[in-house]
């Protein structure tokens, strides 16, 4: 059996289907680069020609029958998930918010460029704490750079920031 670039192997090494990119011989070896087809994990190993006849292999085909709504959906949900990479003010633009440059200011250019976020947010009324709440923690879910947050307000302003973080920034 012959591998070539664009294949699909599967075998004993791998728990899901390889995509083939690159096949170089190396003796009693070949050497197959390559990406696991749904978790997209890196794979470069070095297999021995005795191994190549047991793995399966196979040709990325597409019969394009899929319903055209279910393909839009599928490349939507795939942009959205690399917009952060090209777009640096993603909360931002994706929130019902109109920020003021100076918390413009204090998120994008002082909160989000530190290496480890932990910030107390204390500032006189009306000086757009909620929204730069807001703000910092929509960047870092469309990131996925959270796992969990704390917000800790006074008691009577607890239904006040529980709303205006639904209505503004939909968490």
């Amino acid at each position: 059996m012959e591998i070539k670039n664009g294949d699909v192997v599967q075998g004993s090494r791998w728990s899901e289907p390889v995509v083939v990119n690159l096949v170089e011989e190396m003796g009693d070896y070949i050497r197959v680069v390559g990406v696991t087809r749904d978790s997209r994990q890196h794979i470069d190993q070095l297999i021995h020609q005795d191994e190549i006849s047991a793995l399966d292999s196979g040709k990325i085909e597409s019969n394009f029958t899929a319903e055209p709504g279910h393909v839009f959906l599928g490349l939507e949900t795939r942009r959205y998930r690399y917009a952060s990479l090209y777009d640096p003010l993603l909360a931002m633009n994706t929130s019902k918010v109109d920020p003021l440059p100076h918390q413009i200011e204090a998120v994008y250019g002082y909160v989000l460029k530190l290496p480890r976020i932990r910030f107390l947010i204390a500032d006189d009324p009306g000086a757009g704490k909620t929204i730069m709440a807001g703000l910092v923690i929509k960047e870092l879910k469309l990131r996925h750079l959270i796992n969990r947050i704390l917000i800790v307000v006074p008691g009577h302003l607890k239904d006040q920031w529980r709303r205006e973080m639904k209505e503004r920034f939909e968490e």
